[in-house]
């Protein structure tokens, strides 16, 4: 049974989602769970059941969970569930040949079963429209970064079948725990015709990379979560050896990769360095600095904010050798937006060194210039994003109108900072760089610009006494979700419980009364 539905990010038109043979994940269920979840109605929203020993099962869905019976999980249900699914490996996981559903064992002690994840499988066709031209046009190594759920592996999958079918490419995927391709001998349609090599044990992942090169003459391998030295190690041999690698790894931003120790090969590896005095002068810096020791294995990075938001590093060589020398790393953004239209945003260019230190009119109006010092500059640019603030990051605090830091860099006064501040340049210091810090902040430097919001928490104080004083649940008309937000923390304030209700551009929040 093939279920066609939009995409869960809620684009349109450009692309769908096909689940595949869901009946066939639903047979390894027992039949009151088996018939609970199948009359729910919302199988294409389906994510997992969660069938714990002891406990209710549940269904998660998109937003939200569900207990499927009033009567908890005994050893019987988890039983008859390992008998009808393949053999669980080394990292147990099991799944269903020829699909993409993935059934992930709990054990205790003694090697028993006391849980399983039984998690829906996708294949989500067109989540690479957003970096197609990138992943076509040319033929550099990609790395995809991303933090855990956020479509890296969706997108790996449909990487290969774009390159081997579309492009024409010889394609070996590098399948570990089937992750990719799906269970069983017989790959899942959803890579096309690209060939998979399965992995036996995720230790010998490297391996068998090597193995991909040296037996199969391909002219890309695809591979997920490159995560230890040894694999590391053996991408940068396949780089050497003239193969494309289209590969992921964990982490939110260049600099994750940067400061890990481990995936910083991936990246052209770091160095301490000792200058002479004359260069050291020449740089301004100090005599000791941290240098790139080689090219970078990955030409191409692609930082996977959410499913729908992405950030694309064209040199990571020149990303890399700037942010070691302290200018903070500019990339291309993408947005994909509601109706499927992809939004690119350019990388901010080199601010000459005569620009005026005003903040220089944007849209026809004012827009703040932020030097992020010492805090995630990612989670600031996020903040921004998620606020529409008139605002935006430079790379040199010369042209800033303000530099953004946290009070232990205040505290510590670094030469650097210590000038900013005896030359004039506004500071503001926060407790953390948490979003919720970066939020305040930005509303502090910003304090005229965000009319929207207090008409908003107007509207929910005004719906608050009426749920309060007349025991009625009130509906507010539509909002962002970003002021949604800010509504649904002032009825939780009030002691009150409030949901957000229909769908964009009409979603809006609706406050019950205690």
């Amino acid at each position: 049974m093939d279920i066609h539905v939009p995409a869960l990010d809620g684009s349109l038109g450009h692309q769908h989602e096909i689940v595949d043979d869901i009946d066939l994940l639903l047979l390894v269920l027992p039949e009151p769970i088996r018939a609970k979840v199948a009359h729910d109605g919302e199988l294409h929203r389906l994510l997992e059941v969660v069938l714990d020993l002891g406990r209710l099962p549940e269904a998660r869905y998109e937003g939200k969970t569900v207990y499927l019976l009033d009567t908890p999980i005994i050893r019987e249900d988890l039983q008859f569930i390992v008998a009808r699914v393949g053999t669980f490996t080394h990292d147990n996981r099991a799944g269903i040949p020829r699909t993409l559903h993935r059934i992930s064992a709990l054990r205790n002690r003694m090697g028993d079963v006391i849980g399983l994840t039984c998690r829906v499988g996708r294949a989500v066709f067109g989540t690479v429209e957003i970096v197609k031209n990138t992943l076509t046009e040319d033929q550099k190594s990609i790395l995809l970064l991303g933090p855990p759920g956020v479509g890296k592996t969706t997108l790996l999958r449909e990487a290969a079948r774009v390159l081997a079918d579309e492009s024409g490419k010889r394609v070996i995927v590098v399948d570990t725990s089937n992750e990719i391709a799906g269970d069983g001998d017989i790959p899942h349609p959803a890579i096309g015709r690209a060939r998979r090599m399965q992995v036996p044990s995720p230790d010998l992942q490297h391996k068998v990379m090597i193995e991909a090169v040296e037996n199969h003459m391909p002219e890309v391998i695809v591979v997920d979560e490159i995560g230890t030295e040894a694999e590391a190690l053996a991408a940068r041999t396949i780089a050497e050896r003239g193969v494309r690698l289209i590969a992921t790894a964990h982490g939110s931003a260049l600099e994750n990769l940067i400061q890990n120790p481990t995936l910083a090969d991936l990246i052209g590896g770091i160095q301490s360095v000792t200058l002479g005095d004359d260069e050291a002068r020449r740089r301004g810096t100090q005599k000791t600095v941290l240098e790139r020791k080689a090219s970078p294995t990955f030409d191409v990075l692609i930082e996977i904010h959410t499913r729908a938001r992405f950030a694309i590093h064209a040199d990571v060589a020149k990303a890399v050798d700037g942010f070691l020398r302290g200018r903070l790393p500019h990339a291309e953004l993408r947005t994909r937006q509601a109706d499927g239209h992809v939004e690119i945003q350019q990388p901010e260019p080199e601010e000459p060194l005569i620009e005026g230190r005003g903040a220089r009119p944007e849209g026809g109006r004012k827009t703040l210039r932020i030097f992020p010092y010492g805090i995630n500059r990612h989670r600031l640019e996020q903040a921004i994003h998620e606020l529409e603030a008139p605002a935006r990051i430079v790379n040199n605090p010369e042209h800033a109108d303000v530099v953004v830091t946290v009070r232990g860099q205040v505290k510590r006064q670094s030469h650097e900072l210590r000038m900013l501040i005896e030359r004039g340049t506004q500071l503001y210091s926060m407790r953390s760089d948490t979003f919720a810090q970066m939020h305040k902040c930005l509303r502090d430097l910003l304090i005229d610009a965000f009319p929207d919001e207090q008409e908003a928490l107007t509207e929910a104080a005004t719906a608050i006494n009426q749920a309060l004083e007349q025991n009625l649940r009130v509906e507010l008309p539509p909002r962002k979700a970003r002021l949604r937000r800010l509504q649904h923390e002032l009825a939780k304030q009030q002691g009150l419980l409030s949901k957000s209700v229909g769908e964009e551009p009409f979603r809006r929040l609706v406050i019950y009364p205690a």
